[in-house]
């Protein structure tokens, strides 16, 4: 069974304090985030990675495109992936997300493998909800908030997502990290 690929967005400008971070458009991606993305993008092909699903948020869909032209990859806009809303509790992020990792398991599971691989572009902190509801416990989360924001993946850094049957125990573990990347 191929991997599901839980993405951060690449860097955005962090700097931009005249634009929500939280809601549309968001701050734009930089410099260093657009080599990001087409670091993330050369790893996302050799994933065999066909689709491409995104936060609306623009660093995402910024971050998406450039990967879906360099993989070839279909690209849709999930309004679930959205970034954690500061009146959001934990829980609320994790029903709100984990269906949509439920409904690409179930879509990779029907295509047998000859359908590629599927990749859910997002934000650090439905990506830390989305690690620990499927099976990393607090302790560890905490050893692996060492990125940016004390997020568990640095921006355009990925995990990997595997399990032997649609009901069994999950996998993970972070697999990219655009790290050397200097724009």
């Amino acid at each position: 069974m191929p991997s599901l690929y839980l993405v951060r967005h690449a860097s955005p400008d962090w700097n931009r304090k005249d634009i929500p971070y939280h809601l549309p458009p968001g701050p734009p991606l930089t410099e260093q985030g657009l080599a990001e993305a087409h670091a993330l993008g050369q790893f996302l092909r050799l994933a065999n990675v066909q689709q491409l699903w995104t936060s609306p948020l623009e660093r995402c869909q910024h971050t998406a495109e450039i990967a879906a032209g360099i993989t070839g990859a279909s690209m849709q806009v999930d309004q679930q992936l959205r970034e954690w809303q500061p009146q959001e509790s934990k829980e609320a992020l994790r029903d709100r997300t984990l269906p949509v990792v439920d409904k690409a398991w179930q879509w990779l599971a029907q295509q047998n493998g000859a359908g590629g691989t599927i990749a859910l572009v997002t934000h650090g902190g439905p990506i830390m909800t989305l690690l620990s509801a499927l099976g990393i416990d607090d302790r560890t989360m905490e050893s692996l908030r060492i990125y940016d924001h004390r997020n568990p993946v640095p921006p355009a850094g990925v995990w990997e997502l595997n399990r032997q049957s649609l009901g069994g125990s999950w996998e993970m573990r972070l697999v990219f990290t655009p790290e050397a990347i200097v724009a």
